[in-house]
């Protein structure tokens, strides 16, 4: 099953977790065959926010919402269930100055609207 890790900190903790040590963490997790994709973001100061509300767009400069942590990174793991998941999650460096959110990913793709269906529904 894929989790994305999504990492979470202050910026100015987040900047003081030295970047080969993240390296290091991702250099393992892909060598294990559970990373299927990893990236660092960029300052949230370089975000942008697209909103469409009856068919007309508008563009924000900046993040979604005003919070004192702020989406750094993630993770794309496969891993077999969610304590396997939670496992490679706690070994991301960032966490032990910010947190990781371990969200299963929906098969959309396999499984258009199955969220949408009633436990026991055919």
């Amino acid at each position: 099953m894929k989790y994305l890790c999504l990492v979470y900190g202050e910026e100015s903790k987040i900047r003081e977790v030295d970047d080969l040590h993240c390296l290091a963490f991702d250099k393992s997790v892909r060598a294990s065959g559970h990373c299927l994709g990893s990236e660092a973001l960029e300052p949230v100061a370089t975000a942008t926010t697209v909103r469409v509300r009856n068919g007309k767009a508008t563009v924000t400069d900046g993040p979604f919402a005003e919070t004192k942590e702020c989406l750094a990174g993630f993770y794309l793991v496969e891993a077999r269930d969610l304590n396997e998941a939670i496992q490679i999650a706690s070994r991301i460096p960032p966490a032990a100055v910010g947190s990781i959110e371990v969200r299963p990913v929906r098969p959309i793709r396999e499984a258009p609207n199955a969220h949408r269906r009633q436990p026991g529904s055919a």
